[in-house]
């Protein structure tokens, strides 16, 4: 997953991985195109974390040497003296405000047009924004759209494989254009499904009304049909609010809120102790 566009420090170490596996994770009839990139590095410097994040670095334009942007390590395993991750990646477009027109996002298309064996140059492991309490009472809400299931999707993993006997709520609110937009949760990846049999997981999916005409996706549908859990969660002193996608999931989530709390203001104050408390994180792109 990408995160804003922030230039490397002048100090990182940069290392080389290979390209071993690059797999679709949208169905072919969705209008998106969404991938899980495998690499390989065989650098036994870089030490990374399930959920850490590295700094791609894909050419420049305009002059510049390199484009970065930052990933999500979806998958690690290590082999020897070599690591292999993944990360999601899901090929952009923008127009240009000045001139209106289209054109190819620098980082996500270098990534989607690689090929088994290319190489890419990157840096890190950068810090995870979303670090699972150690109270395994603890409620879970998460709020993704897009590509923002990525660092979910190991999160949840993390709960319930690694640590285990997870005893508070783990809410997902997961919105996307469509439901062949659902990553890892479609026909072609379903890797969410996993987790359906357990006692304190449930996930909840969120999707345009009509996506032809880049309606909202109903994300504050989804938040204010489960209104009395959700506000019952946020108002529990070890509840933790872990959000991630585009900028502009966040006025959609305040809509909910709003309207949960009942007044802005009411709203702002318990967002406000959260944000002090530590207990409130999130990734924007």
């Amino acid at each position: 997953m990408q995160t804003l566009n922030t230039p490397p420090s002048p100090a990182s170490k940069t290392y080389s991985a290979v390209l071993t596996q690059s797999r679709h994770i949208t169905p072919p009839s969705s209008p998106e195109e969404v991938l899980h990139l495998v690499f390989r590095t065989t650098d036994t410097a870089f030490d990374p974390d399930m959920g850490s994040c590295i700094r791609v670095y894909a050419p420049g334009q305009f002059g510049n040497r390199h484009h970065t942007r930052l990933y999500s390590i979806m998958d690690l395993e290590r082999r020897g003296n070599s690591v292999e991750f993944a990360i999601c990646v899901k090929r952009c477009s923008y127009i240009d405000d000045f001139n209106g027109e289209k054109y190819q996002g620098v980082a996500s298309n270098y990534l989607c047009d690689l090929r088994p064996d290319d190489a890419i140059e990157f840096s890190g492991p950068i810090s995870y924004p979303f670090v699972i309490p150690d109270d395994k009472t603890a409620d879970i809400l998460l709020l993704a759209l897009g590509t923002g299931i990525a660092p979910f999707r190991n999160l949840i993993r993390q709960i319930y494989e690694k640590i285990g006997g997870w005893k508070g709520r783990v809410r997902l609110f997961y919105g996307a254009k469509s439901p062949l937009e659902m990553l890892y949760m479609n026909d072609e990846n379903n890797d969410l499904a996993n987790y359906f049999d357990q006692p304190t997981f449930k996930a909840f999916q969120a999707v345009s009304p009509k996506p032809h005409l880049d309606a909202p996706v109903a994300l504050d549908q989804a938040l204010e049909q489960n209104a009395a859990e959700v506000w019952e969660m946020l108002n529990r002193e070890n509840t933790r609010v872990f959000v991630a996608g585009t900028e502009n999931l966040l006025e959609t989530i305040e809509t909910a809120m709003i309207e949960l709390a009942g007044t802005p203001e009411h709203w702002a104050a318990i967002h406000a102790e959260l944000v002090a408390s530590g207990r409130w994180s999130e990734v924007l792109y």
